[in-house]
Protein backbone atom coordinates (compact mmCIF):
# COMPACT_ATOMS: atom_id res chain seq x y z
CA UNK A 1 0.00 0.00 0.00
CA UNK A 2 1.16 3.92 -0.81
CA UNK A 3 1.49 6.39 1.65
CA UNK A 4 0.41 9.57 1.08
CA UNK A 5 2.16 12.77 1.41
CA UNK A 6 1.38 16.61 1.51
CA UNK A 7 3.60 19.55 1.82
CA UNK A 8 2.08 23.16 1.97
CA UNK A 9 2.81 26.12 0.62
CA UNK A 10 5.44 27.52 3.64
CA UNK A 11 7.24 24.20 2.84
CA UNK A 12 7.54 24.85 -0.98
CA UNK A 13 8.30 28.92 -0.64
CA UNK A 14 11.77 28.95 -2.27
CA UNK A 15 14.63 27.09 -3.70
CA UNK A 16 16.06 26.13 -0.50
CA UNK A 17 12.79 25.00 1.01
CA UNK A 18 12.22 22.95 -2.16
CA UNK A 19 15.75 21.52 -1.33
CA UNK A 20 14.45 20.71 2.00
CA UNK A 21 11.46 18.42 0.80
CA UNK A 22 13.71 17.15 -1.55
CA UNK A 23 15.78 15.67 1.28
CA UNK A 24 12.81 14.50 3.20
CA UNK A 25 11.44 12.80 0.19
CA UNK A 26 14.92 10.93 0.29
CA UNK A 27 14.19 9.05 3.58
CA UNK A 28 11.68 7.37 1.67
CA UNK A 29 13.28 6.54 -1.85
CA UNK A 30 12.57 2.89 -1.69
CA UNK A 31 8.92 3.27 -1.39
CA UNK A 32 5.13 3.98 -3.23
CA UNK A 33 4.17 7.57 -2.07
CA UNK A 34 1.24 9.80 -3.10
CA UNK A 35 2.53 13.33 -3.01
CA UNK A 36 0.26 16.20 -3.23
CA UNK A 37 1.21 19.78 -3.31
CA UNK A 38 0.05 23.04 -2.55
CA UNK A 39 0.92 26.58 -4.54
CA UNK A 40 3.89 27.76 -3.17
CA UNK A 41 4.18 30.57 -0.46
CA UNK A 42 1.88 33.24 -0.35
CA UNK A 43 0.77 32.82 -4.72
CA UNK A 44 -2.82 31.74 -3.67
CA UNK A 45 -3.26 35.19 -2.10
CA UNK A 46 -1.13 36.51 -5.24
CA UNK A 47 -3.45 35.08 -7.89
CA UNK A 48 -6.24 35.97 -5.32
CA UNK A 49 -5.38 39.57 -6.54
CA UNK A 50 -5.25 38.59 -10.01
CA UNK A 51 -8.76 37.25 -10.37
CA UNK A 52 -10.01 40.77 -8.14
CA UNK A 53 -8.23 42.94 -10.97
CA UNK A 54 -9.59 41.60 -13.82
CA UNK A 55 -12.64 41.54 -12.51
CA UNK A 56 -12.41 44.76 -11.95
CA UNK A 57 -11.16 45.71 -15.37
CA UNK A 58 -8.50 48.40 -13.86
CA UNK A 59 -5.27 47.11 -15.80
CA UNK A 60 -3.35 46.01 -13.86
CA UNK A 61 -4.40 41.47 -13.77
CA UNK A 62 -1.39 40.58 -16.72
CA UNK A 63 1.12 42.89 -14.88
CA UNK A 64 0.13 40.83 -11.55
CA UNK A 65 0.45 37.78 -12.91
CA UNK A 66 3.24 38.79 -15.22
CA UNK A 67 4.83 39.14 -11.46
CA UNK A 68 3.55 35.75 -10.40
CA UNK A 69 5.18 34.08 -13.50
CA UNK A 70 8.50 35.74 -12.80
CA UNK A 71 8.57 34.28 -9.11
CA UNK A 72 8.32 30.73 -10.93
CA UNK A 73 10.69 31.24 -13.34
CA UNK A 74 13.13 31.95 -11.18
CA UNK A 75 12.65 29.79 -8.45
CA UNK A 76 12.61 26.63 -11.61
CA UNK A 77 15.83 28.73 -12.38
CA UNK A 78 17.86 28.38 -9.58
CA UNK A 79 16.97 24.51 -8.98
CA UNK A 80 17.24 23.26 -12.56
CA UNK A 81 19.55 23.41 -15.11
CA UNK A 82 18.78 26.31 -18.51
CA UNK A 83 16.88 24.54 -21.19
CA UNK A 84 15.12 22.19 -18.72
CA UNK A 85 11.88 20.83 -20.13
CA UNK A 86 10.04 22.32 -17.27
CA UNK A 87 10.36 25.66 -18.79
CA UNK A 88 8.49 24.81 -21.48
CA UNK A 89 5.50 23.19 -19.10
CA UNK A 90 5.27 26.31 -16.99
CA UNK A 91 5.13 28.38 -19.75
CA UNK A 92 1.92 26.51 -21.14
CA UNK A 93 0.54 26.43 -17.77
CA UNK A 94 0.67 30.65 -17.49
CA UNK A 95 -0.31 30.43 -21.32
CA UNK A 96 -3.50 28.83 -20.03
CA UNK A 97 -4.25 31.60 -17.19
CA UNK A 98 -2.93 34.40 -20.35
CA UNK A 99 -6.09 33.29 -22.05
CA UNK A 100 -8.53 33.78 -19.19
CA UNK A 101 -7.24 37.11 -18.69
CA UNK A 102 -7.71 38.22 -22.43
CA UNK A 103 -11.59 37.13 -22.27
CA UNK A 104 -13.63 39.81 -20.62
CA UNK A 105 -14.60 38.94 -16.84
CA UNK A 106 -16.98 36.23 -16.59
CA UNK A 107 -19.98 36.73 -14.96
CA UNK A 108 -19.77 34.12 -12.34
CA UNK A 109 -17.40 35.22 -10.51
CA UNK A 110 -16.50 32.14 -8.53
CA UNK A 111 -15.92 30.13 -12.12
CA UNK A 112 -13.18 32.54 -13.31
CA UNK A 113 -11.84 32.55 -9.43
CA UNK A 114 -11.16 28.68 -10.68
CA UNK A 115 -9.66 29.14 -13.92
CA UNK A 116 -7.30 31.50 -12.35
CA UNK A 117 -6.51 30.34 -8.84
CA UNK A 118 -5.33 26.83 -10.17
CA UNK A 119 -2.39 28.06 -11.86
CA UNK A 120 -0.65 27.96 -8.29
CA UNK A 121 -0.88 24.40 -7.72
CA UNK A 122 0.18 23.66 -11.16
CA UNK A 123 3.16 25.29 -11.67
CA UNK A 124 3.90 24.21 -8.23
CA UNK A 125 3.85 20.72 -8.69
CA UNK A 126 5.86 20.95 -12.36
CA UNK A 127 9.01 22.89 -10.49
CA UNK A 128 8.94 20.06 -7.64
CA UNK A 129 8.22 16.97 -10.21
CA UNK A 130 11.25 18.46 -12.28
CA UNK A 131 13.67 18.73 -9.13
CA UNK A 132 12.57 15.45 -7.61
CA UNK A 133 13.40 13.61 -10.88
CA UNK A 134 16.62 15.89 -11.15
CA UNK A 135 17.72 14.40 -7.60
CA UNK A 136 17.47 11.15 -8.25
CA UNK A 137 13.67 10.76 -7.23
CA UNK A 138 11.94 9.14 -10.04
CA UNK A 139 8.38 11.09 -9.61
CA UNK A 140 5.50 10.96 -12.26
CA UNK A 141 3.43 14.26 -12.44
CA UNK A 142 -0.50 13.76 -12.28
CA UNK A 143 -3.25 16.60 -13.14
CA UNK A 144 -5.30 16.44 -9.97
CA UNK A 145 -8.54 17.25 -12.52
CA UNK A 146 -8.35 14.25 -14.21
CA UNK A 147 -9.08 12.19 -11.09
CA UNK A 148 -11.14 14.29 -8.86
CA UNK A 149 -14.35 15.24 -9.75
CA UNK A 150 -16.93 17.35 -8.49
CA UNK A 151 -20.14 19.06 -8.68
CA UNK A 152 -20.30 22.09 -10.48
CA UNK A 153 -20.03 24.62 -7.55
CA UNK A 154 -16.81 26.69 -8.12
CA UNK A 155 -14.78 27.59 -5.21
CA UNK A 156 -15.97 25.15 -2.54
CA UNK A 157 -16.38 22.03 -4.96
CA UNK A 158 -18.30 18.53 -3.29
CA UNK A 159 -16.72 15.94 -4.36
CA UNK A 160 -18.84 12.97 -6.45
CA UNK A 161 -16.98 10.17 -4.55
CA UNK A 162 -18.20 6.89 -6.70
CA UNK A 163 -16.82 8.64 -10.28
CA UNK A 164 -13.25 9.73 -8.21
CA UNK A 165 -12.97 6.42 -6.58
CA UNK A 166 -13.28 5.11 -10.23
CA UNK A 167 -11.26 7.36 -11.89
CA UNK A 168 -8.34 6.85 -9.05
CA UNK A 169 -8.22 2.57 -9.75
CA UNK A 170 -8.37 3.26 -13.42
CA UNK A 171 -5.56 6.43 -13.39
CA UNK A 172 -3.60 6.36 -10.19
CA UNK A 173 -3.29 2.60 -9.57
CA UNK A 174 -1.42 1.78 -12.42
CA UNK A 175 1.26 4.51 -11.57
CA UNK A 176 1.51 3.39 -8.43
CA UNK A 177 2.62 0.22 -9.57
CA UNK A 178 6.09 1.81 -11.13
CA UNK A 179 9.00 2.35 -9.07
CA UNK A 180 9.19 5.46 -7.66
CA UNK A 181 6.15 8.54 -6.66
CA UNK A 182 3.32 10.17 -7.68
CA UNK A 183 3.18 13.94 -7.24
CA UNK A 184 -0.08 16.09 -8.02
CA UNK A 185 -1.60 19.14 -6.55
CA UNK A 186 -3.95 19.88 -3.49
CA UNK A 187 -6.94 22.31 -3.79
CA UNK A 188 -8.10 21.65 -7.52
CA UNK A 189 -10.50 19.74 -9.08
CA UNK A 190 -12.80 19.44 -11.69
CA UNK A 191 -16.31 18.96 -13.19
CA UNK A 192 -17.41 16.23 -14.96
CA UNK A 193 -17.85 19.08 -17.86
CA UNK A 194 -13.53 19.07 -17.61
CA UNK A 195 -14.33 23.05 -16.20
CA UNK A 196 -12.02 23.30 -13.17
CA UNK A 197 -12.98 23.81 -9.56
CA UNK A 198 -11.71 24.24 -6.42
CA UNK A 199 -11.98 22.31 -2.80
CA UNK A 200 -12.44 25.44 -0.64
CA UNK A 201 -9.53 27.29 0.23
CA UNK A 202 -6.78 25.75 2.30
CA UNK A 203 -7.90 22.42 0.67
CA UNK A 204 -4.73 20.49 -0.16
CA UNK A 205 -5.46 18.03 2.77
CA UNK A 206 -8.52 17.30 2.02
CA UNK A 207 -7.27 16.55 -1.58
CA UNK A 208 -4.32 14.07 0.34
CA UNK A 209 -7.56 12.36 2.06
CA UNK A 210 -9.04 12.06 -1.14
CA UNK A 211 -6.58 9.80 -2.38
CA UNK A 212 -5.59 8.06 0.80
CA UNK A 213 -9.16 7.22 0.73
CA UNK A 214 -10.01 6.18 -2.75
CA UNK A 215 -6.72 4.29 -2.89
CA UNK A 216 -7.19 2.75 0.63
CA UNK A 217 -3.56 4.45 1.69
CA UNK A 218 -1.45 3.15 4.19
CA UNK A 219 -1.40 6.51 6.25
CA UNK A 220 -1.80 9.81 5.48
CA UNK A 221 1.42 12.34 6.77
CA UNK A 222 0.64 16.21 6.37
CA UNK A 223 4.36 18.15 6.80
CA UNK A 224 3.90 21.35 8.69
CA UNK A 225 6.12 23.79 10.26
CA UNK A 226 5.18 23.35 13.42
CA UNK A 227 6.28 20.08 15.35
CA UNK A 228 2.64 18.30 15.26
CA UNK A 229 -0.86 19.62 16.45
CA UNK A 230 -0.70 22.00 19.33
CA UNK A 231 -2.81 23.48 21.91
CA UNK A 232 -3.19 26.79 20.38
CA UNK A 233 -1.57 28.38 18.03
CA UNK A 234 2.04 29.79 18.99
CA UNK A 235 1.73 32.93 17.36
CA UNK A 236 -1.23 34.20 19.39
CA UNK A 237 -1.34 32.36 22.77
CA UNK A 238 1.70 31.48 25.16
CA UNK A 239 2.31 28.39 26.59
CA UNK A 240 1.38 26.02 24.32
CA UNK A 241 2.38 22.32 24.05
CA UNK A 242 1.91 19.38 21.92
CA UNK A 243 -0.47 16.66 21.26
CA UNK A 244 1.59 13.25 20.53
CA UNK A 245 -1.90 11.64 19.92
CA UNK A 246 -5.45 12.47 18.59
CA UNK A 247 -8.55 10.51 18.51
CA UNK A 248 -10.70 10.88 14.83
CA UNK A 249 -13.24 12.98 17.19
CA UNK A 250 -10.99 15.23 19.26
CA UNK A 251 -9.17 16.02 15.48
CA UNK A 252 -12.68 16.52 13.42
CA UNK A 253 -13.56 18.77 16.43
CA UNK A 254 -10.78 20.68 16.75
CA UNK A 255 -10.52 21.18 13.05
CA UNK A 256 -14.36 22.01 12.56
CA UNK A 257 -14.18 25.09 15.15
CA UNK A 258 -11.16 26.56 13.66
CA UNK A 259 -7.54 25.23 14.66
CA UNK A 260 -5.69 25.19 11.06
CA UNK A 261 -3.70 22.67 11.52
CA UNK A 262 -5.59 20.63 9.20
CA UNK A 263 -8.41 21.40 6.94
CA UNK A 264 -11.89 20.30 8.28
CA UNK A 265 -13.14 18.10 5.77
CA UNK A 266 -10.13 15.61 5.73
CA UNK A 267 -10.53 13.42 9.12
CA UNK A 268 -13.79 11.88 8.07
CA UNK A 269 -12.58 10.26 4.88
CA UNK A 270 -9.87 8.90 7.22
CA UNK A 271 -11.95 7.77 9.77
CA UNK A 272 -13.96 5.72 7.58
CA UNK A 273 -11.57 3.49 6.85
CA UNK A 274 -9.16 3.79 9.67
CA UNK A 275 -6.43 5.14 8.31
CA UNK A 276 -3.58 6.81 10.63
CA UNK A 277 -2.75 10.85 10.13
CA UNK A 278 0.53 12.05 10.97
CA UNK A 279 1.09 15.27 11.29
CA UNK A 280 4.91 16.24 11.37
CA UNK A 281 7.76 18.83 10.39
CA UNK A 282 9.54 19.47 7.60
CA UNK A 283 11.76 21.75 10.04
CA UNK A 284 12.51 18.65 12.06
CA UNK A 285 11.43 15.53 10.70
CA UNK A 286 13.11 13.16 13.01
CA UNK A 287 10.40 14.81 15.50
CA UNK A 288 7.49 12.42 16.55
CA UNK A 289 4.58 14.75 15.39
CA UNK A 290 1.38 14.06 16.34
CA UNK A 291 -0.62 10.48 15.81
CA UNK A 292 -4.36 10.84 14.92
CA UNK A 293 -6.20 7.49 15.04
CA UNK A 294 -8.93 5.42 15.86
CA UNK A 295 -11.11 6.75 18.90
CA UNK A 296 -9.55 6.87 22.49
CA UNK A 297 -10.31 7.64 25.63
CA UNK A 298 -8.30 9.88 26.54
CA UNK A 299 -7.68 13.12 28.91
CA UNK A 300 -6.75 16.33 26.57
CA UNK A 301 -5.44 19.79 28.40
CA UNK A 302 -7.60 22.95 27.23
CA UNK A 303 -7.63 23.66 23.64
CA UNK A 304 -8.11 26.91 22.37
CA UNK A 305 -8.94 27.87 18.37
CA UNK A 306 -9.29 31.50 17.32
CA UNK A 307 -11.32 32.56 13.85
CA UNK A 308 -10.55 35.93 12.68
CA UNK A 309 -13.00 37.61 10.29
CA UNK A 310 -16.12 36.92 11.64
CA UNK A 311 -19.28 38.28 10.66
CA UNK A 312 -23.05 37.73 13.36
CA UNK A 313 -26.12 38.21 12.11
CA UNK A 314 -29.17 38.89 13.84
CA UNK A 315 -32.30 37.68 12.39
CA UNK A 316 -35.57 38.80 13.03
CA UNK A 317 -39.08 38.86 11.34
CA UNK A 318 -40.36 42.13 10.40
CA UNK A 319 -43.87 41.32 11.62
CA UNK A 320 -42.35 40.48 15.32
CA UNK A 321 -43.85 36.91 14.90
CA UNK A 322 -41.37 34.19 16.70
CA UNK A 323 -38.96 32.52 14.40
CA UNK A 324 -40.84 29.79 13.51
CA UNK A 325 -40.12 26.29 11.88
CA UNK A 326 -40.85 27.40 8.07
CA UNK A 327 -38.71 30.39 9.00
CA UNK A 328 -35.28 28.54 9.46
CA UNK A 329 -36.54 26.35 6.31
CA UNK A 330 -36.51 29.42 4.49
CA UNK A 331 -32.99 30.14 6.13
CA UNK A 332 -31.17 27.38 5.97
CA UNK A 333 -32.22 26.98 2.24
CA UNK A 334 -30.33 30.34 1.33
CA UNK A 335 -27.19 29.27 3.57
CA UNK A 336 -27.19 26.19 1.74
CA UNK A 337 -27.50 27.87 -1.68
CA UNK A 338 -24.66 30.26 -0.86
CA UNK A 339 -22.64 27.70 0.73
CA UNK A 340 -22.05 30.37 4.05
CA UNK A 341 -19.69 28.54 6.45
CA UNK A 342 -21.79 28.86 9.50
CA UNK A 343 -19.53 28.51 12.39
CA UNK A 344 -22.27 28.77 15.22
CA UNK A 345 -25.83 29.46 15.54
CA UNK A 346 -27.84 30.68 18.27
CA UNK A 347 -32.08 30.67 18.18
CA UNK A 348 -34.51 32.68 20.73
CA UNK A 349 -38.44 33.07 20.08
CA UNK A 350 -37.64 36.23 17.97
CA UNK A 351 -34.54 36.35 16.92
CA UNK A 352 -31.58 33.90 15.03
CA UNK A 353 -28.33 34.90 15.18
CA UNK A 354 -25.62 33.01 13.01
CA UNK A 355 -21.53 33.47 13.13
CA UNK A 356 -20.32 33.12 9.39
CA UNK A 357 -16.39 33.68 7.86
CA UNK A 358 -16.49 36.58 6.64
CA UNK A 359 -17.13 36.77 2.85
CA UNK A 360 -18.44 40.11 1.84
CA UNK A 361 -20.13 38.89 -1.53
CA UNK A 362 -21.93 36.26 0.37
CA UNK A 363 -23.00 38.03 3.23
CA UNK A 364 -24.61 40.60 0.96
CA UNK A 365 -26.33 38.14 -1.26
CA UNK A 366 -27.57 36.37 1.95
CA UNK A 367 -29.07 39.43 2.95
CA UNK A 368 -30.42 40.74 0.09
CA UNK A 369 -32.45 37.11 -0.46
CA UNK A 370 -34.03 37.42 3.30
CA UNK A 371 -34.56 41.61 3.71
CA UNK A 372 -37.98 41.31 2.37
CA UNK A 373 -39.05 38.98 4.83
CA UNK A 374 -36.07 39.26 7.72
CA UNK A 375 -34.75 42.41 9.78
CA UNK A 376 -30.79 41.78 9.92
CA UNK A 377 -28.22 43.32 12.27
CA UNK A 378 -24.80 42.79 11.18
CA UNK A 379 -21.28 43.45 12.78
CA UNK A 380 -18.12 42.44 10.89
CA UNK A 381 -14.65 42.46 12.34
CA UNK A 382 -15.33 40.01 15.00
CA UNK A 383 -13.51 36.86 16.29
CA UNK A 384 -14.96 33.59 17.23
CA UNK A 385 -13.30 31.52 20.05
CA UNK A 386 -13.57 27.85 20.72
CA UNK A 387 -12.05 25.87 24.16
CA UNK A 388 -12.40 22.96 24.39
CA UNK A 389 -11.90 20.97 27.39
CA UNK A 390 -12.58 24.50 28.93
CA UNK A 391 -11.35 25.19 32.76
CA UNK A 392 -13.10 28.65 34.23
CA UNK A 393 -9.74 30.19 34.79
CA UNK A 394 -8.49 30.11 31.16
CA UNK A 395 -12.26 31.10 30.38
CA UNK A 396 -12.09 34.75 32.61
CA UNK A 397 -8.94 35.41 31.19
CA UNK A 398 -9.78 34.99 27.21
CA UNK A 399 -12.84 37.16 28.55
CA UNK A 400 -10.75 39.80 29.58
CA UNK A 401 -10.98 43.49 27.52
CA UNK A 402 -13.71 41.86 25.10
CA UNK A 403 -17.53 43.02 24.19
CA UNK A 404 -18.66 39.40 24.23
CA UNK A 405 -21.55 39.32 21.03
CA UNK A 406 -22.69 35.45 21.74
CA UNK A 407 -21.33 32.81 24.07
CA UNK A 408 -22.75 28.92 23.60
CA UNK A 409 -21.62 26.26 25.82
CA UNK A 410 -21.95 22.71 24.94
CA UNK A 411 -20.32 20.10 27.31
CA UNK A 412 -17.01 20.68 27.31
CA UNK A 413 -16.93 23.35 24.15
CA UNK A 414 -17.24 26.81 25.08
CA UNK A 415 -17.57 29.02 22.11
CA UNK A 416 -18.24 33.02 22.42
CA UNK A 417 -18.09 35.81 19.18
CA UNK A 418 -16.80 38.75 20.63
CA UNK A 419 -14.64 41.87 19.64
CA UNK A 420 -11.41 43.64 21.42
CA UNK A 421 -11.97 46.45 22.89
CA UNK A 422 -9.16 49.10 22.09
CA UNK A 423 -7.21 49.88 25.00
CA UNK A 424 -7.76 53.62 25.15
CA UNK A 425 -11.44 52.98 25.47
CA UNK A 426 -10.84 50.39 28.55
CA UNK A 427 -8.87 53.54 30.06
CA UNK A 428 -11.40 55.70 29.36
CA UNK A 429 -14.79 53.74 30.63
Amino acid sequence: MARMFKFGGSSLKDASAVRNVASILHRFGDENLVIVVSAMGKTTNALEEVVAAHARQDGSAKQLMDQIRQFHYSLAQELLPEGHEVFVALNDTFVEAYWVLDEPPHANYDYMYDQIICVGELASSRIVQAFLQHDGLPTLWLDAREVIITDDIHREGWVNWEETGKRMEAKVRPMLSQPGFVLTQGFIASTMDNATTTLGREGSDYTTAIFTFCLNGESMTIWKDVPGVLTGDPRLFANVTKLDRLSYREAIEMTYYGAKVIHPKTIKPLQNKSIPLFVKSFIDPEGEGTLISSDIEDLYPPIVTLEQQQTLLSISTRDFSFVAEHHLSLLFQKIADLRLQVNIMQNSAISFSICVNHAPDKVDDFISGIEKDFKVQREDELELITVRHAQPDLLDNLRKGKIIFLEEHIRDTVQFVAKTVPMMSRIEN
